[in-house]
């Protein structure tokens, strides 16, 4: 299987400096978005961490390989965040969210901490395939809200894990599955998908799209005064 991809990182209408960093590997099968968390110290400092050890992975991996040694690398800079934030103080944070996408041959493993996204455009239909690890996503769960009042509800912005968060009992969920050709996969962080509605992402995204989809979608989400950092990378499979 080949791949092709895009990246488009911006600050926003709003944010006067961008705290998300990307990671857009396709010839080690690796993409990343790391969003700092919003409300904290230096988030741009975790984001920069997390993207800074993935694109120090050599290339020439086998895949059991790289996804351990993706594990290992955000694992180690969680515990590195966790010790500078306990040198700066008390009630000192300094995290980001982390959505990766390795894909090799006709597989792809998905890992994450937080609420950027991955979604996957399989025959028109396009699916989410991460969980938010948000407050909202919770109460949705619990059906203490309807999802459509997700966006809007006044704790939209907090996040229930994150690299850096929590010195104890970080993990990283993981989804995987086949690839099949024709796939296009989507990682970006919420300044996205809490601006452009899933609907409009899927038409962007539709095999026949602008080469430069990212840009695209960052151009849209601009024009509708996006009030946090945004960021979008495309994983086309080629076959």
């Amino acid at each position: 299987m080949r791949f092709r991809s895009w990246a488009t990182t911006h600050n926003g209408a709003v944010r006067t400096h961008n705290e998300d960093r990307f990671v857009d590997r396709p010839a080690l099968g690796l993409w990343a978005v790391a969003d700092g968390a919003g409300g904290h110290q230096a988030g741009e400092v975790a984001s920069g961490m997390i993207a800074e050890t993935l694109d120090a992975i050599p290339e020439g991996l086998p895949p059991a390989d790289l996804l351990m040694e993706v594990r290992n690398r955000i694992g180690a800079t969680h515990t590195a965040l966790c010790e500078e934030a306990a040198r700066r103080g008390p009630h000192t944070v300094i995290a980001s969210t982390i959505v990766v996408l390795i894909a090799r041959d006709s597989y792809f493993a998905c890992l994450w901490a937080g609420d950027s996204r991955v979604y996957l455009l399989r025959d028109g239909v396009m699916t989410q395939i991460t969980r938010d690890h948000s407050l909202v996503q919770e109460l949705v769960e619990q059906g203490a809200i309807r999802p459509e009042e997700a966006e809007g509800h006044p704790h939209a912005n907090i996040i229930t894990r994150a690299v850096g968060a929590e010195a104890d009992g970080f993990e990283l969920d993981k989804v995987s599955g086949p690839i099949l050709p024709g796939d296009i996969f989507l990682l970006c962080s919420d300044g996205l998908c809490k601006t452009l509605p899933d609907t409009e992402i899927a038409d962007m995204l539709a095999p026949g799209a602008s080469e430069k989809v990212t840009d695209t979608m960052i151009t849209e989400a601009l024009a509708r005064h996006v009030n946090d950092n945004v960021t979008a990378v495309s994983v086309a499979a080629l076959g």
